[in-house]
């Protein structure tokens, strides 16, 4: 939830729903003049915009732009760059749902949705539906198990993308 004033954001930012791109209507500071791109690069890939002195990340800028309310839910990007923040890459989704978008394992592992279970010796898939972690099966090898995860992932996650 956010206490921004959206008529104060309309009078100093400009939005087009059609490249996600922001720039200032107003001169900012002596190095950002009016008319120059908003937003910098978040450490966490997403862009964000600072307005008296808070951050907000540019895509719930975004939907309230078009939607003219701030969201209420999480903002997915749909083709998974967090940069483009066009109307039409921007959906709103629970957090579970944002969740099912990750396209990289984190880690060392080398799947999304495979582990390696060193009591069995063999690779595990798995999925978590509504919030409960399935057990799809040991394995061999660490792409068969993905292979399962993938199939299991279009069955469970029909929205999220499959890698």
């Amino acid at each position: 939830m956010s206490n921004i004033d959206f008529t104060y954001v309309q009078k100093i930012l400009d939005y087009c729903p059609f490249t996600g791109k922001f720039t200032w209507k107003i001169r900012v500071n002596s190095k950002v003049p009016a008319g120059s791109i908003a937003g910098t690069p978040h450490n966490r890939g997403y862009i964000h915009i600072t307005i008296k002195g808070q951050k907000f990340l540019a895509h719930r800028l975004a939907w309230m732009f078009v939607h003219k309310t701030f969201p209420q839910r999480a903002i997915d990007h749909i083709n998974g760059i967090k940069t483009d923040n066009r109307i039409d890459n921007l959906r709103t989704v629970t957090a579970s749902e944002n969740l099912q978008n990750q396209r990289k394992p984190r880690g060392k592992n080398p799947y999304l949705g495979v582990s390696f279970n060193k009591n069995t010796n063999k690779w595990q898939a798995h999925i978590t539906v509504n919030k409960v972690q399935k057990n799809l099966g040991n394995f061999d090898t660490a792409e068969l198990a993905n292979e399962t995860y993938l199939s299991a992932k279009r069955i469970y996650h029909p929205s999220a993308p499959v890698n």
